[in-house]
């Protein structure tokens, strides 16, 4: 994949980074150090988190509720669409995605919410939040209070959930 140089026996060219190696040392060091008291920590904002979206009518989490990672969240809201669901949170601070951390940037949905059976206007919907050893339980609160009046906004304009709103009540 790279070419020239003699470096490493005529494996690759280039010369390693001493200080991003130790840095990396460093960092996992100290990740190792901490992973035992914040998992814990971190597991219980994203149960916080799962509680609080869940009551969010027509919402469903992906994946099972509790053999998961301790930070990770991810939701499918019914009748709103991910990237629209972005802008506003971006706009109120809150980082989030609509897929996959590998297929950042694309705007189909989830192969794999689709794989597990989810519609595509269901999967298209969906939101994955990351928690991390620096949130706090003030930033799960503030999601909670942010996320379901941009749902419900959101809905008032879709015509997706027009449409299954009037076929529920068929």
């Amino acid at each position: 994949m790279i070419f020239g140089g003699g470096q490493e026996r005529g494996k690759r060219p280039g010369t390693e980074n001493p200080a991003a190696v130790v840095g990396m040392a460093v960092a996992l060091k100290d990740a190792c150090e901490t992973m035992a008291a914040e998992m814990p920590r971190v597991a219980a904002l994203r149960d916080k988190l799962i509680d609080g979206l869940s009551a969010i009518p027509k919402s469903r989490l992906n994946g099972h509720p509790s053999l998961r990672l301790p930070g990770n969240v991810n939701f499918a809201f019914e009748g709103v669409e991910g990237e629209s669901l972005l802008l506003y949170l971006d706009a109120k601070g809150i980082a989030a995605s609509s897929g996959s951390a590998c297929t950042s940037g694309s705007l189909d949905p989830s192969h794999v919410l689709l794989a597990i059976g989810l519609p595509h206007e269901v999967a298209h919907g969906s939101l994955r939040l990351s928690l991390s050893h620096d949130r706090a339980t003030e930033d799960v609160d503030y999601i909670l209070a942010e996320v379901p009046a941009i749902v419900a906004k959101l809905r008032e304009s879709s015509p997706v959930w027009e449409r299954m709103m009037k076929e529920e009540q068929e």
